[in-house]
């Protein structure tokens, strides 16, 4: 730090005539626009159209509204998402909040340790995950085979809502987890001390203290994955359309994408509907951020809270904890990886007989399936790096310049949060589709780094803002006394020091281009696959083997990935 600021006091140099940061700003801020506005403006005029937004005439009409309300079974369609997407919520709640109290605030034997584990599917994508789910608890996975012979008929049925739920539950609870936790280990510890002085004990306190303090990081999570649930496709779209059970994105996908004659007002009409109601939950949210003040009970005194002990019931809560944390991570995950090494797994059959590893030399041999590999590092390397420098550049703008629009700009750059993947996916495909000269794009990964970049510049705020924020501003006026601009003071001060948060953001970025899927499935084109498409075409044809093949190179690039940055630089990837 001292460095930095000797290096400006040696070179001082008068502020150009014309200051560099108008151009700067003015450009971020209007690229960020043309990234957000981009998707979203294409969808909501699609939806008042009579024709095809890249047809040579069209008309404005609300006809598409009135048609989608009269669709058949329209109605069941968002029964059924309201239904999901609550189901979900409950289980991820549950989970969630159970696993931050055992985790951060009991004496359970080695809870930092599962809940390390228990963190595991927020990693991975929702499409993984369920191919995990289907190799364990399928009609013809592992265990469901196995259970019979022991105990009989399996009693769990994942083509059903309950099914969805539990597996989208599962793969949501760590994002319960991370603000239960957070909110758990900052209770006022005089609070439950007074309550165990006056003879509560453990469950008491727990249920009477703990838990109503919890509560704003309870609900502010609901929110967050009630609003997760509605986007959900890879769930429903693995499990529920074979039942014949159908929401609002497995809708979307069937009458847009896999139609072999889409239905662009209708598709754009019941986007524009997930986007109002989305927008709607972000809101909501924002507004219970806000007003989680009030229950704040950590005063001036750092002192941690006392764990709850548990007594007699450690060992037996552990093993508890312990059987979740196999049956619902460990063995999907490794599940799906023993698959992929594998020409078929059955229990009825030696595990000897079936070792392979053709199931990687096909993926390989084939060059649809090496290209999706290989295009899926290629977008989330060289995107993740440009996403991370405009981040970068979005978040000193934002908090360390006086750009008359940065506030603005701070929302727009966070807006996003309410796009759904799939909705980011077809306004891109229209907007591309539209605007003449992009046609080539449209056919390359290019189109797929666009977009992702645009979905998640949010998750990149999240991961640099609180960073920067503790720099301190006394280093940027030091540079500016000495005669530098703020694009010099910002590019040799202030971006220096925020190198570690930088290198989290890429990491964050890196893994989050990697496992997306649902923008993809929009805009991908033969040449452009990514893993995620490549999984949902070999899924489609039934080639088990080859799925659990390319997801477990996604899993394994996902676990470098995750080991690497936290062993060299320290850095979590959550929360």
């Amino acid at each position: 730090m001292d460095a930095a600021l000797r290096q400006v006091e040696a070179a001082p140099a008068p502020p150009p005539a014309f200051p560099r940061e108008v151009p700067i700003q003015y450009g971020a801020a209007l690229l960020v626009l043309v990234l957000v506005a981009a998707p979203l403006l294409p969808v909501l005029l699609q939806s008042l159209l009579d024709g095809a937004l890249y047809d040579d005439e069209y008309t404005l009409t609300l006809a598409n509204f009135a048609r989608l309300a009269r669709t058949s079974g329209f109605g069941q369609v968002l029964l059924n998402t309201v239904i999901l997407a609550g189901l979900t919520t409950i289980v991820a709640q549950g989970l969630g909040t159970i696993a931050a109290i055992l985790f951060g605030r009991t004496d359970m034997p080695f809870a930092r340790t599962l809940g390390e584990l228990f963190l595991w599917p927020l990693y991975l994508s929702a499409l993984v995950l369920s191919f995990g789910w289907y190799a364990v608890y399928g009609p013809s996975g592992y265990l469901t085979l196995l259970w019979p012979s022991v105990l009989g008929d399996a009693p769990w049925n994942l083509y059903s809502l309950g099914g969805m739920a539990a597996i989208a539950g599962v793969s949501q609870a760590p994002l319960a987890y991370i603000y239960c936790l957070s909110s758990a280990t900052l209770t006022d510890p005089s609070l439950e001390e007074a309550a165990r002085v006056s003879g509560a004990g453990t469950g008491r306190t727990l249920w009477r203290i703990t838990l109503p303090l919890m509560m704003p990081a309870i609900a502010y999570s609901a929110v967050l994955n009630f609003t997760i649930g509605l986007e959900l496709l890879s769930v429903p779209l693995i499990f529920g359309d074979p039942a014949g059970i159908t929401v609002l994105t497995t809708f979307l996908f069937n009458n847009g994408i896999s139609s072999p004659r889409p239905d662009h007002g209708l598709v754009a009409t019941a986007a524009a509907l997930m986007l109002a109601v989305v927008c709607f939950l972000v809101w909501l949210q924002n507004r219970m951020l806000g007003n989680t003040r009030r229950f704040i009970t950590l005063g001036g005194k750092a002192t941690r809270p006392r764990p709850f002990r548990l007594g007699m019931l450690r060992w037996p809560i552990f093993a508890l904890a312990l059987l979740y944390i196999l049956a619902a991570v460990i063995a999907p995950i490794g599940m799906l990886v023993l698959r992929a090494f594998t020409s078929f797994l059955s229990p009825m059959i030696p595990l000897s007989e079936v070792l392979t590893v053709s199931n990687f030399v096909t993926i390989f041999d084939y060059p649809v399936y090496s290209r999706a590999v290989w295009n899926s590092f290629v977008v989330s390397l060289v995107g993740g790096a440009l996403a991370t420098a405009l981040i970068g550049l979005i978040a000193v703008i934002v908090h360390r310049s006086e750009f008359r629009f940065r506030n603005a700009l701070h929302y727009l750059a966070l807006f996003p949060r309410a796009v759904p993947g799939v909705v980011a996916g077809v306004g891109f495909f229209y907007a591309f589709a539209l605007l003449p000269g992009l046609g080539v794009l449209r056919n390359s990964i290019w189109i797929l780094v666009i977009a992702f970049t645009m979905r998640f510049i949010p998750t990149g705020i999240g991961a640099v803002a609180p960073m920067l924020l503790q720099v301190s501003p006394d280093l940027d006026r030091a540079a500016r006394v000495q005669g530098a601009d703020w694009w010099t003071t910002s590019r040799r001060i202030v971006l220096p020091l925020m190198r570690p948060a930088l290198v989290g953001c890429f990491t964050v970025l890196f893994i989050s281009f990697f496992k997306e899927y649902s923008t993809a499935i929009f805009l991908f084109a033969p040449g452009s696959e990514v893993i995620g498409t490549a999984l949902l075409q070999l899924w489609v044809q039934g080639e088990v083997g080859l799925v659990a093949a390319l997801a477990a190179i996604q899993v394994a690039v996902i676990a470098v990935c995750v080991a690497a940055v936290r062993g060299l630089f320290g850095v979590k990837l959550h929360g």
